[in-house]
């Protein structure tokens, strides 16, 4: 499972639409990505949370045309909710009688009190893109500065982490996760192996400029992140002075 965008492969941008949100199509696993790491449904709406507006616009446009509402918010840190920062957030909705209940049935996603079960297998073949939405909805990338080494990880509830782990093991090249610990609440998280991270990084973002399937800010700070990490590993004094 490669994701579709691959050497010989149709990029994701030159497809044409999905048919519906339920279709299995690379833009709609991006956008359930999203929606699965940061968002909510109900039984006739889904709501995703986006940090930039680029992301959030065209989060919309997959769902042709939804709205997009601007706040500033205070968030709390992944990995520990009791620190808090301000900042801009941009809220995709879609309203449709019955939608969310359409979209459990067909993806297992939690919708109201029901935990849903995150049948995460049913975008599979598009894996490269519903990662890439997870990774921006529910992810986190750093430079290490103790190791110097690049830090991916993911931060949701233990259900879902272990579907994601799931997704990273059917991939070709091998990729090592850390068992799920616990964070702050009732959330957990897991981390990609720092020497697999680089390799990760690269592959989860390409053919992304042609789709335009991707959040501007979260590709930018991971690939400053890959940048420092290969710059303190090979000692690239030009990479070294752009940090």
């Amino acid at each position: 499972m490669s994701g579709t965008d691959g050497p010989g492969e149709p990029r994701d941008g030159t497809r044409s639409p999905p048919a519906d949100l339920l279709s299995r199509h690379p833009e709609t696993a991006y956008f359930w990505g999203r929606a699965i790491g940061d968002g909510s449904v109900s039984a006739d709406a889904v709501r995703i949370r986006a940090r930039d507006e680029t992301a959030a616009r065209r989060l919309s446009a997959i769902a042709g045309g939804a709205r997009v509402d601007h706040r500033i918010r205070e968030r709390s840190f992944a990995h520990d909710t009791a620190v808090t920062r301000v900042e801009d957030e941009y809220l995709v909705q879609v309203i449709a009688p019955a939608l969310g209940e359409r979209v459990s049935a067909a993806f297992g996603l939690p919708i109201d009190d029901d935990p849903g079960g995150y049948r995460l297998d049913a975008l599979a073949a598009h894996d490269r893109q519903l990662l890439r939405g997870l990774l921006e909805g529910c992810g986190t990338v750093c430079f290490k500065e103790s190791t110097g080494g690049l830090g991916v990880s993911f931060v949701h509830e233990l259900r879902l982490l272990r579907k994601v782990r799931g997704l990273l093991d059917a991939r070709p090249v091998s990729i090592e996760t850390t068992e799920p610990a616990a964070a702050s609440g009732d959330r957990y998280w897991f981390s990609v192996a720092d020497a697999d991270a680089p390799a990760f990084a690269e592959w989860v973002y390409e053919g992304s400029e042609e789709s335009g399937l991707f959040a501007p800010s979260r590709r930018r700070k991971l690939r400053r992140s890959v940048e420092r990490a290969t710059a303190d590993r090979e000692g690239d004094p030009a990479a070294e002075a752009r940090r």
